[in-house]
């Protein structure tokens, strides 16, 4: 069984032995290994102190990554492999560090201070595994289970909250009862997390195959973070067009695209203005106008609270912006070049096949009588391409007039920018040719 580690791992175990230490694999390598999944960070659990881990690897690159926990990270085969001394911890002030690290010569302390059963099995090279909380069998069962009492588990690190729901939607795996009912009594210590890993933990969760799954379980705990979202829960829509409340057309939508974090991202914050957009109309059905623009502006505060860096958010808001708009003419079952174009030409061509994706699921989250099928759809792909490689006109940068011409023709400050829009209108439209001549005249014949 050794053949699934990397290298890196047996020569960090062999390394220490050979200094007269006990060492083992253990977390989330071992895991991994027994799941016959590819083999991700590699962590080592030793007797050895720090300094006696920074002697043994005097050959290697060591960084002191959390010395004062007992930590340090050795290079190699330019594999970070992080070595922690057994230890035993006091209390968790800030629900995330532990005030003071006590280090220990057994395994066990060090095991059972570890979040869930399936990360704390060790494995030896020599000796094979050490399963000291019953992980084998609760990975076996699929089954996410804390070490000891959850509650306890989750004052110690609230990150471990979300932990549990990431892996449960990553792996498939379910929440065993005491720990699924602790998650959802200890969700308001996730306040205490840093905006930057709730970020990180969020984006794989929605990402995983069982995301629909946790998020409709715990929608309680998203709303801790995202306040927002429970104002969807439950939220009913009236409309002939859908089915379920806001909320759980939310992760209906996100659980049929791809697991990309942009598009999820964009799926679970796309309807978020609707409970602030609602009225009902005379025959009593609800009308949300207005709710993607309400949505864009809610998930770009969202967002930057969440820490998301510029470029990702920027094109979340414009996907959620832009997620209803019109992609047909009124009365048609079939998509309509000019519009596509002029949807292209402002959020530009790296983001329409995003867009699409997400009207689709969109659609599909919906009343099944309302949906357009596969085919419309692959018909939008279809322009899109063609518009693409046949280099048509959707865009100011693609008009055969630009700036200096303008100035040329006598066209000044903000009249510049006017007309080059005027322009591309009138050429999306047909009106004119996309051609030099074309173009000045139409603005001569305007100016």
């Amino acid at each position: 069984m050794q053949s699934g580690f990397k290298n890196a791992s047996r020569v960090a175990v062999e390394t220490l032995k050979s200094h007269g230490f006990e060492a083992f694999l253990i977390g989330g390598s071992v895991r991994d290994f027994i799941m016959g999944a590819p083999i991700g960070d590699i962590d080592v659990t030793t007797n050895a102190t720090p300094e006696q881990v920074k002697a043994a690897f005097a050959d290697f690159r060591v960084i002191e990554t959390g010395i004062k926990h007992g930590t340090v990270t050795v290079l190699i085969d330019n594999e970070p492999v992080e070595i922690t001394t057994y230890r035993c911890e006091s209390v968790y002030s800030d629900n995330r560090h532990p005030d003071s690290v006590t280090f220990s010569t057994s395994l066990a302390d060090d095991v059972v201070r570890r979040d869930f059963t399936m990360n704390g099995i060790a494995y030896g090279f020599d000796s094979g595994f050490c399963d000291l909380v019953g992980g084998i069998q609760d990975i076996n069962n699929k089954t996410i289970r804390c070490i000891g009492n959850p509650e306890e588990r989750f004052h110690e690190d609230a990150l471990r909250i979300f932990r549990a729901m990431r892996f449960s939607a990553v792996l498939g795996f379910k929440i065993e009862e005491n720990t699924k009912r602790a998650v959802h009594n200890c969700r308001e210590l996730l306040k205490n997390i840093s905006a930057e890993r709730i970020r990180d933990e969020l984006v794989k969760l929605i990402c995983g195959k069982n995301a629909y799954g946790v998020l409709q379980e715990f929608s309680d705990v998203i709303g801790v973070f995202i306040p927002e979202l429970s104002a969807c829960v439950s939220f009913l829509q009236y409309n002939r067009h859908h089915i379920y409340d806001v909320y759980i057309h939310t992760i209906k939508a996100l659980e049929r695209s791809r697991p990309d974090p942009i598009i999820r991202m964009s799926l679970l914050l796309h309807d978020i203005g609707k409970p602030l957009t609602a009225h009902f109309d005379e025959k009593g059905e609800r009308h949300f106008y207005g709710h993607p623009k309400k949505s864009a502006e809610m998930a770009e505060k969202i967002l930057t609270r969440l820490r998301f860096d510029n470029d990702t958010k920027n094109k979340i808001v414009t996907l959620v912006a832009f997620h209803d708009s019109p992609i047909m003419l009124e009365q048609s079952v079939a998509p309509d070049r000019k519009r596509i174009k002029r949807i292209m030409s402002q959020i530009g061509e790296e983001l329409i096949y995003d867009l699409v994706e997400i009207k689709k699921c969109d659609n599909l989250a919906q009343d099944p009588r309302f949906y357009r099928g596969d085919g419309f759809y692959n018909e939008i792909y279809r322009i899109i391409d063609e518009i693409i490689s046949e280099k048509e006109c959707f865009s100011v940068k693609d008009l055969k007039i630009n700036g200096n011409d303008l100035i040329r023709l006598g066209f000044k400050g903000k009249q510049i920018g006017d007309a080059l829009k005027m322009c591309l209108s009138a050429v999306i439209d047909g009106k004119i040719p996309n051609e030099y001549s074309a173009l000045a005249d139409f603005l001569n014949k305007k100016n």
